[in-house]
């Protein structure tokens, strides 16, 4: 097809030229285009981000956020960086990020083709992409991702048999060196962001509930947004048939509370492969004479505690307690030593029993 040509401004001889196949996005003042590099023939993801009355500086950090992450990233499920120019012509002005191009479709073209999504399919995909989260997470700085969701995730081949999984898009990108330093512009997609990234926040477990949120998605065929929620957490449960450890997983990925969600990648694909972890909570037995009863579980810990003070059972069981010894007191003084005869043994002995009940009142 007859196709315009992108190449550096610069005229550095070593400069790449593209030829523009198709437009795979738009977005205000972005392009996401298919080109062919003119050199290697090699089909390439070309990024453009222009300068116009719509242009906004932050969108400028993030671009070279993006080309900066994606330069010192080395993984086969993450696409690699090839080149960022400046460019400088009559019809366009801006940037440009060339990445390598990854033919597949997305899990969002797959659910809006009709595709379903069985448990083990589910999980095969949840581990491939948490082993990019700990190779992402495990950076020094740490790369948070920031916008997982089904259209950044590329199944490159469609057979069940054999599928490779891509992260794609760090257009979001945020390093923890980044967050450290001053400000950052909250970026995500509603339904599968963290509470805490509405916040202007972002650790490892964020991109943890975005996954778990896309999980959700593929599970359930339906954007986490349109689900019911009920205290900040998706109810998914009743619409998707699952089994009850992997069921307790998902919740445990999108826990909106920070510090009950799974810390981190490798401590989701460990729960993930040891299902037992997270199945029925585990009730602990208190010590001898502890009021105190806890209940544990993969991700919680429930105390409970007696209130403080004396409550209205107590106050009785203590009045009670005082009658019953005071009444034994009165008994045994009159059967026991009040007798013509003496001490009676016999009663003495008989009203052990009651003043061990006594005793355990007190």
């Amino acid at each position: 097809m007859t196709s315009q040509i992108l190449g550096d401004s610069q005229g550095d001889s070593f400069a790449l030229s593209y030829e523009v196949q198709q437009q795979l996005a738009k977005k205000a003042g972005r392009r996401t285009l298919l080109a062919r590099n003119l050199k290697t023939q090699e089909l390439v993801v070309v990024k453009l981000l222009s300068f116009g009355i719509d242009f906004e500086w932050d969108a400028l950090k993030l671009f070279e956020r993006e080309a900066e992450t994606l330069k010192a990233l080395n993984h086969p499920s993450i696409p690699r960086y090839l080149d960022f120019f400046e460019l400088d012509s009559p019809n366009s002005k801006g940037f440009a990020l060339v990445q390598t191009y990854v033919e597949g479709k997305s899990l969002e073209e797959h659910l809006k083709a009709g595709r379903s999504f069985s448990e083990l399919e589910v999980k095969q995909l949840a581990k491939a992409l948490l082993e990019i989260l700990i190779y992402l997470h495990g950076r020094q700085p740490a790369v948070i991702h920031r916008d997982i969701k089904p259209s950044n995730i590329l199944i490159a081949d469609c057979s069940r048999d054999n599928v490779s999984q891509y992260l794609v898009d760090f257009g979001s990108v945020q390093t923890l060196a980044a967050k450290e330093g001053g400000t950052i512009t909250v970026v995500g997609t509603y339904g599968y962001m963290p509470p805490e990234q509405f916040g202007d926040r972002a650790v490892p477990a964020s991109d943890l509930y975005s996954l778990g949120a896309t999980l959700i998605t593929l599970v359930t065929g339906t954007h986490p947004a349109d689900l019911p929620q009920k205290d900040f957490r998706i109810q998914f449960e009743q619409v998707a048939n699952l089994s009850p450890a992997f069921t307790a997983w998902l919740r445990w990925m999108t826990e909106p509370s920070l510090d009950r969600r799974l810390a981190s990648a490798q401590e989701a694909l460990q729960a993930l492969e040891q299902p037992q972890q997270i199945d029925a909570p585990l009730v602990m037995k208190q010590p001898f004479g502890s009021k105190i009863l806890l209940t544990k579980d993969g991700n919680s810990l429930e105390i409970i505690m007696p209130p403080k003070g004396f409550s209205a059972d107590i106050i009785i069981l203590i009045l009670f307690a005082i009658a019953w010894n005071s009444f034994l007191v009165m008994w045994i003084g009159i059967t026991v030593f009040d007798t013509p005869s003496g001490i009676n043994f016999f009663f003495a002995l008989f009203s052990l029993p009651f003043w061990g009940v006594g005793i355990g009142m007190v």
